[in-house]
């Protein structure tokens, strides 16, 4: 039986104290609120009870703060455009001085008085941070369609440009406002169960409010990153590690964390695993590529010795490989990808009952396949004889490169945010750091936008949180700022979840934070639920 919310009041003595959100593990900074902005900040904080063991803590923290305003931000030309169209990708907007300034001398012979503004980060554990590079604007405003009527004039002299909000760069000194909302789940009173959910197959997207509501859940926020463009695979396909109920259905980007849990919600953490594969039969054993994903392209990379243009994770990236062998299972979708290529599709047994070639098609209910593109289709089709068995299997080792048992839930992320109780911002491992792009990091990382947030506190409670951003009432947090945030909270682990647009929270079939979508709730590849 779902309880009915109970509202605890509001007053600042409360709104800062130790037990609020994360009790007594959370750094000592707590005391004086999040660490964002000055100290001083007006913050308040609501707790809800949802059901037994779980709670729903929104923080309102800062006010309008007059220094920020609207601003035109030009492209610097000589940046590479995103093969991949994915709505949260930065513009090329930093370049080295010399382009920034032969920028500003253009946009000057227009008639437009521009500035060069240098970009610099803070390091983090795995990335120096310092300059970025240089970035060009012109005007500063606080009415928004005075931006935009200068944004029009500047992309009618032959620039590309857009409006941003100047209190979404994520200088330490802006005053806000933020909003963060936090769902706790504690074990020990925790009586429902704690689930990943992809909807009814991997291949198609859901939004997080359709997941609850499916699923009756209680709450829940998304979760992992996944392909967003057809030109990248199957929109809606996990983007590393997914798994649910113990069912591996998406293999990881090699080394990303992931954040895993059990549904009891008494164990979960933050962990980083590498997956291998295979095929066997017929006295041959052929290594896969992965599992449920279009052959041959690679989202987020991270794959195996052969795929271009790294083996490593690059986050937003394609990665291609021409030679795959891809297994799949019936949760994929109602057809298998298709194209050039040879499918064999196998019974519960693990028998051949029919040889494809072209690839692609229906799967039975329980069956499976592996697929062969490129010069891997050949030994597929030697080894795929009608009536024999092929035994596929996969398994998982830890970043000691020790075999790990597969978890019982697992979404993917990344940079991992906090490590035993401190922060662990890991952007270069996790492939937030594209050499010779600097915009990508400053857009992704360095500047504020709306973050999904997962991990445990020292009492093993599960923190779900999202962070609204891209809006002026709420500036949304850096990737550094979120792991300061999770670390005031209480967090002993945490990692980033997929962010942007899809940042959704869902409570009582309710969408309670701001998507930043124009358009709304982005339907996503899968979310983790709170279910009664």
């Amino acid at each position: 039986m779902r309880f009915g919310p109970r509202k605890f009041a509001v007053v600042a003595a409360i709104a800062l104290a130790a037990g609020a959100v994360g009790g007594p593990t959370a750094a000592a900074d707590r005391d004086h609120g999040l660490p964002l902005g000055p100290r001083g900040l007006p913050e308040t904080r609501t707790v809800e009870t949802l059901q037994p063991g779980v709670t729903l803590t929104t923080i309102v923290r800062g006010e309008s703060d007059p220094a920020d305003g609207w601003t035109v931000e030009v492209a610097v030309p000589g940046g590479g455009d995103d093969p991949d169209p994915d709505p949260d990708a930065p513009p090329t907007a930093v370049a080295d001085r010399a382009h920034a300034d032969a920028l500003a001398g253009a946009l000057s012979g227009s008639g437009f008085a521009a500035r060069v503004e240098d970009v610099a980060t803070p390091a983090v554990a795995d990335f120096a941070g310092g300059s970025l590079g240089f970035r060009v604007r012109i005007g500063l405003d606080a009415d928004k369609a005075a931006a935009n009527a200068l944004l029009t004039r500047v992309r009618a002299a032959g620039f590309t440009a857009s409006a941003v909000f100047t209190g979404w760069d994520g200088a330490s000194t802006d005053r806000g406002p933020w909003r963060v909302q936090v769902l706790t789940i504690d074990p020990k009173k925790f009586r429902g169960d704690l689930v990943g959910d992809f909807g009814p197959d991997i291949e198609r997207r859901e939004t997080t409010s359709v997941l609850a509501r499916a699923r009756n859940a209680t709450a829940g926020v998304n979760a992992g990153f996944f392909v967003l463009d057809p030109a990248a695979g199957a929109p809606g396909d996990p983007a590393g590690l997914g798994v649910y109920d113990g069912r591996l259905l998406s293999e990881s980007t090699n080394g990303r964390p992931v954040f895993t849990f059990t549904a009891d919600a008494r164990h979960a953490g933050v962990d980083r695993y590498s997956w291998t594969g295979k095929v066997s039969g017929r006295g041959t054993t052929l290594p896969l590529d992965g599992i449920n994903r279009v052959p041959g392209l690679v989202r987020n990379c991270g794959g195996t010795h052969d795929d271009r243009p790294t083996s490593h994770p690059l986050h937003d990236t394609t990665c291609t490989d021409p030679d795959e062998l891809v297994a799949f299972t019936a949760d994929y979708g109602t057809e298998t990808p298709s194209g050039p290529g040879v499918e064999a599709v196998l019974d519960r047994q693990g028998r051949v009952t029919e040889v494809r070639e072209p690839r692609g098609g229906a799967l039975p209910a329980g069956a499976r396949s592996v697929q062969g593109t490129g010069n891997d289709a050949a030994a597929v089709r030697a080894m795929a004889v009608p009536g024999a068995r092929l035994a596929v299997s996969g398994h998982l080792t830890d970043e000691r490169g020790r075999p790990a048992r597969i978890p019982q839930m697992a979404a993917n992320g990344g940079p991992e945010l906090v490590r035993d109780g401190r922060p662990h911002v890991t952007p270069q491992a996790d492939g937030m750091v594209r050499p010779g792009d600097p915009s990508f990091y400053y857009g992704w990382a360095a500047k504020r936008n709306p973050r999904t947030i997962a991990g445990v506190d020292g009492h093993g409670r599960i923190m779900l949180a999202t962070v609204d951003g891209r809006a002026v009432d709420s500036l949304g947090l850096s990737i550094a700022e979120s792991a300061a945030v999770a670390d005031s909270l209480g967090m002993e682990s945490a990692v980033n979840l997929d962010g942007g647009g899809s940042t959704t929270m869902v409570v009582d079939d309710k969408v309670i934070n701001h998507p930043s979508d124009a358009t709304g709730e982005r339907p996503v590849g899968d979310a983790i639920l709170v279910l009664p």
